[in-house]
């Protein structure tokens, strides 16, 4: 059994600004010492150490998790964060016994635990979640050992967070207030056009969501075939550019490609064209990070595009702040369009799958594989009725378990952008709910209302 002291000194350290002399890593607004000898795992959402006794079974595992929006309340944040990250890792016997709050450099730390047990394993699950900037950093620890408690001290010690660039968010006009049907590209759902508070307007186009604001123009292409492949950054970028760009434009000057050196590398083509529609004289930004996709921003000249995005992407080179794209990935957030009743039908399914080879970390014997797979769907029908299954595959192969959960009832459209379902697992459920985009189709996306920490919505397609 831990010992519960250990734990909560493990807490109160992360709280603490202790001087680390090992060389740091940055992960999103964290920067952090690799704890020396542990296994290491990136994702873009998660870093990921673990550490293991193959002959005693200990274990522990340690997660920070990237930024996600939140609300300005740190423990609603935390709790949050404690249904979804927690609760979906391992079964907690006991709500998390919470300790003091600290607040540094505008981040106030909220941190609890509580015993754990998950296949014949027990231990101690830890949370700690800072709050700051209308944002929330979260790290994860699962532990059934006090063996490691100095090596997660120091890990803890040393994360440092610093304050995201500012980029503001898009704000829908009130929830309430209907979003004004226009022509439908699709001709199947009720709207195409969402109003920003911002300013920002986003319209449905056949190979792209058009946002609009004054005399800039960005452009979120949808996934086409030849833009995305593994290459070094320039031959990558000139292939999406030729693509996604040239056919649109004549007349291209001081074309040049750019790159910065990060766990999520961005990439930019630019140049001065002539746009063929209006004869224009225009600057334009091809970029993509991450998941965002490929965006093409227009601009009237380049002073334009600075005074908009605070940003002079010439000058981006290798080592450039990374921080600095934060407005230009945030425009994806734009491919977001209101939902009705009459868009709910027919069949839409979410399926996930995910694999796991296992290796001892001392002997580098093959281990075994840990398979995850699921799928969930909707099927409407007429009066506003709904089928729900869920089907779950999960554990080593050779060992897999099943289940299968499933209701049926009434939905309804609470606003432009919340849909309630009457029966989900034994009980009602409210949704966020809105629309993305992609060619010649829409993915409706779902978040839990009641937890909504961890900001990841779960997305169906509409079953042919």
């Amino acid at each position: 059994m831990i010992n519960k002291k250990i734990t909560l000194f493990l807490v109160c350290c992360s709280m603490i600004a202790t001087p680390v002399l090992a060389q740091k890593q940055v992960f999103d607004l964290a920067t952090y010492t690799v704890p020396k000898g542990w296994s290491k795992k990136a994702t873009a959402q998660t870093v990921q150490f673990t550490k293991e006794n193959a002959t005693t079974g200990a274990f522990c595992l340690i997660t920070l998790y990237k930024a996600i929006d939140a609300t300005n309340t740190p423990k609603e944040n935390f709790d949050a964060a404690w249904s979804t990250l927690v609760k979906e890792a391992v079964t907690v016997s006991a709500e998390p016994e919470m300790q003091p709050s600290v607040t540094e450099k505008g981040w106030e730390v909220q941190s609890g635990y509580a015993p754990f047990e998950s296949e014949g394993s027990k231990g101690i699950a830890l949370l700690v979640s800072s709050s700051g900037y209308d944002k929330m950093v979260n790290i994860l620890i699962i532990t059934n050992t006090d063996a490691y408690e100095a090596e997660m001290t120091k890990f803890l010690e040393s994360v440092d967070l610093k304050k995201p660039v500012a980029a503001k968010k898009p704000v829908i006009k009130k929830m309430e207030e209907p979003v004004k049907p226009q022509a439908v590209v699709t001709g199947q759902f009720a709207f195409n056009t969402t109003n920003f508070d911002d300013g920002w307007t986003a319209t449905e186009q056949p190979d792209w969501v058009e946002v609009t604001k004054g005399n800039i123009k960005v452009l979120l292409h949808y996934p086409k075939e030849g833009t995305i492949f593994p290459a070094d950054p320039e031959p990558l970028t000139n292939a999406a550019w030729n693509i996604l760009v040239a056919p649109r434009y004549s007349n291209l000057r001081n074309y040049k490609t750019a790159y910065i050196t990060t766990y999520n590398r961005p990439y930019l083509g630019m140049g001065y064209l002539i746009e063929n529609s209006s004869g224009k004289d225009v600057f334009v930004l091809l970029f993509r990070q991450g998941e965002t996709g490929w965006i093409e921003f227009i601009a009237p000249d380049k002073n334009s595009f600075i005074q908009q995005f605070k940003l002079d992407p010439e000058t981006v080179k290798w080592d450039t702040d990374s921080d600095l794209m934060n407005p230009l990935s945030f425009m994806k957030t734009y491919n977001k369009f209101a939902v009705a009743a009459s868009d709910f039908k027919g069949k839409w399914t979410s399926d996930f799958s995910g694999i796991q080879q296992l290796y001892n970390v001392y002997t580098g014997d093959y281990a075994g594989m840990h398979t995850n797979q699921s799928n969930e769907e909707f099927v409407f029908g007429a009066g506003s009725t709904y089928n729900w299954k869920l089907l779950v595959v999960n554990g080593m192969v050779g060992n897999m378990k099943f289940n299968q959960v499933k209701s049926a009832g009434k939905f309804s459209i609470l606003n432009n952008w919340q849909v309630y379902f009457s029966d989900i697992e034994g009980k009602p459920k409210k949704y966020h709910a809105f629309f993305s985009c992609i060619k010649g189709a829409r993915i409706l996306n779902l978040l839990n209302a009641e937890y909504p920490g961890s900001g990841i919505y779960t997305q169906y397609g509409l079953a042919k």
